[in-house]
């Protein structure tokens, strides 16, 4: 079984607590259907966890199958420059169909930061290296496809389109954590 490489840090993007009995981890990429198929599934999920759950998403774009994946990735890290990484993550998701630069700025503007700063860091790839980052710490735990979970720092190989099994493995990762 894969193992998380590096594990969840400050360096991530994390949604609940520090201290929750589960973390979940998604190697995604936003331009992936999978991927789009994943998104309500975990936010119901973290909503039927709550504090039980820390969620964290790296990216891992598909550049080769998924054109705009790389930008949409770069455009989500300055959001997160500007304090707005999940409300841009959520907008991407939710448009998924449209993610050319300029609806990934218009995405910026409606989420209340500066397009301009989104534009300037897509023009000068202010984020690349860090996608790339994401990329590699992928790789190096076995990811080869999107989305990949990992539950407490494995790899999870279970159904996460059936939203009531993919819950009731994170809840047993809890129970397990909190023995």
């Amino acid at each position: 079984m894969s193992t998380l490489n590096p594990p969840v840090s400050e360096h991530d993007h994390t949604a609940g607590p520090d201290g929750a009995p589960v973390t979940l981890v998604e190697y995604g990429d936003y331009e992936c259907p999978y991927c789009g198929m994943a998104h309500p599934i975990v936010k119901a999920i973290q909503r039927k966890l709550g504090d039980q759950l820390r969620f964290v998403f790296r990216n891992f774009p598909l550049k080769e199958s998924h054109p705009h994946a790389q930008h949409a990735a770069e455009a989500a890290e300055s959001a997160a420059a500007q304090g707005k990484f999940w409300e841009m993550h959520h907008a991407i998701f939710e448009h998924q169909h449209a993610l050319e630069d300029l609806d990934l700025i218009r995405y910026a503007e409606e989420i209340g930061i500066d397009p301009d700063r989104v534009a300037d860091d897509l023009a000068n790839k202010t984020y690349a290296k860090r996608v790339r980052e994401d990329f590699r710490s992928g790789v190096r735990s076995g990811v080869n496809g999107t989305p990949t979970f990992f539950i407490n720092g494995e790899r999870y190989n279970g159904p996460w389109a059936d939203e009531i099994r993919f819950a009731r493995a994170l809840q047993d990762a809890a129970l397990v954590r909190s023995e």
